[in-house]
């Protein structure tokens, strides 16, 4: 049971100030507090018992001791890195160690926040979707398409657009027996969102791949699906959360995959065929 200091990390800029002056005492002191009770930790921080129960709520926690548990986690965890921002004239090897290094932990931070009962239910409403509808834009809807290719190639009906105004069309338009899949790390898109309470109107299985924390996405999904990643505001363009979110994607449909094991075996068989057939097509006309 881990992490506890990446859910810190990652909702710091979004908790009350009362919850703040907790979970920045914790992010300073993690291998002090492993051995505090609420009372010790009210008092060492400054804050009040009130304010670490709402700050274990705000978390998504039961409560301290899960909270305690998934520190002392974190602290046994010989994993240790902070996401690194690009410099002026960087050498290309720290560039290759920063880019590749956030990447991973990205998706190692995203492994510790990971709700797993909501995973399983999302798995189990893409296996039973009639037609799956994959909604992002900008750099989430090259998430959005590299889903709907994967899910095509095990028989899943897939679909995603580029245009906004296309996207909502197909969400007034859902069933009760579709899938609408929402991406945004921000979970701000607007788009996205209008798409998503659109599908739920229709009565259709929603599903949101967001940031960690309370956003505006994750609050309309049926079932909310979070990544972590630190986007710093500089950086030009989505790159540690992008990676995590195609990790997510692959988790989806590999569960997805694993649940009709032999039909998708043979699905992906057919894909590999016809795909292996237009590569001797390409060569044999290229030799021509």
């Amino acid at each position: 049971m881990n992490g506890g200091l990446v859910r810190l990390r990652e909702m710091v800029g979004h908790i009350t100030p009362s919850e703040r002056i907790i979970a920045d005492y914790i992010l300073a002191h993690p291998e002090q507090v492993a051995h505090m009770s609420v009372a010790d930790l009210a008092e060492r921080s400054g804050g009040s018992q009130a304010a670490i129960i709402r700050l274990c709520k705000s978390l998504g926690l039961k409560g301290y001791p899960e909270l305690k548990m998934k520190v002392i986690g974190d602290l046994q965890s010989k994993e240790s890195y902070e996401y690194r921002e690009f410099r002026p004239n960087d050498p290309i090897a720290t560039i290759v160690q920063n880019v590749s290094y956030n990447n991973m932990q990205s998706i190692r931070d995203t492994m510790k926040i990971l709700d797993m009962d909501h995973l399983q239910r999302a798995v189990e409403a893409l296996s039973k979707a009639s037609r799956i509808f994959f909604y992002g834009t900008g750099a989430s809807n090259l998430i959005a398409q590299d889903a709907q290719q994967k899910f095509l190639r095990i028989n899943k009906p897939s679909f995603t657009f580029a245009d906004p105004t296309v996207q909502l069309t197909a969400a007034v338009t859902a069933r009760a027996d579709d899938v609408a899949v929402g991406i945004s790390y921000s979970g701000e898109t607007k788009p996205v969102i209008q798409s998503l309470i659109y599908a739920n109107e229709a009565g259709a299985t929603t599903i949101g791949i967001t940031k960690y924390g309370h956003t505006t996405l994750s609050g309309v999904a049926s079932i909310p699906l979070h990544i972590a990643s630190t986007e710093n505001e500089i950086r030009s363009g989505a790159m540690a959360s992008r990676i995590a979110q195609l990790n997510l994607i692959d988790i989806l449909y590999l569960g997805v995959a694993s649940s009709n094991y032999e039909e998708a075996v043979q699905y992906l068989k057919r894909s590999r065929n016809v795909l292996g057939d237009m590569e001797k097509i390409g060569e044999s006309v290229r030799k021509n």
